[in-house]
């Protein structure tokens, strides 16, 4: 399990790293008037798909650590949930046909997906500290 661990604590690293490109990048494409392209959908999905894994990594962690179900573990565990839920927000304006609609919206579910992430990890033993 302590395997386990460490690529669940190495991965927030990159699941925030992803987040912040998508924010830089939403926020540049919502304000310039961009076109909505393919690697925008990318970005949105390598998200999403990295906070899935280790949300899946965490659950997997939550049943099997010795310790049991510590209110910090289970609040902790909640709230990751909520921001992965609110990752998958942006697949409800996927096929919208305006750009800026899809920059915006997707801007705003990262933005706040990291900051359930935020308080989620900040409520963990050693919080964002290595």
């Amino acid at each position: 399990m302590d395997f386990i661990l460490t690529i669940h604590g190495l991965m927030r690293w990159l699941v925030a790293i992803a987040g912040l490109i998508a924010i830089i990048k939403f926020a540049y494409g919502w304000l310039s008037k961009a076109d909505y392209t393919p690697l925008d959908k990318r970005i949105m999905s390598i998200f999403t798909i990295l906070l899935d894994i280790n949300v899946l990594l965490g659950l997997i962690l939550l049943f099997g650590l010795e310790g049991g179900l510590t209110p910090n573990r289970i609040e902790h565990a909640t709230t990751m949930i909520l921001a992965a839920v609110t990752a998958h927000l942006s697949a409800f304006w996927r096929k919208s046909p305006n750009s800026a609609t899809k920059f915006r919206n997707n801007l705003i579910v990262v933005v706040i997906a990291l900051l359930f992430i935020f308080m989620g990890v900040s409520r963990m033993r050693g919080g964002w500290v290595f």
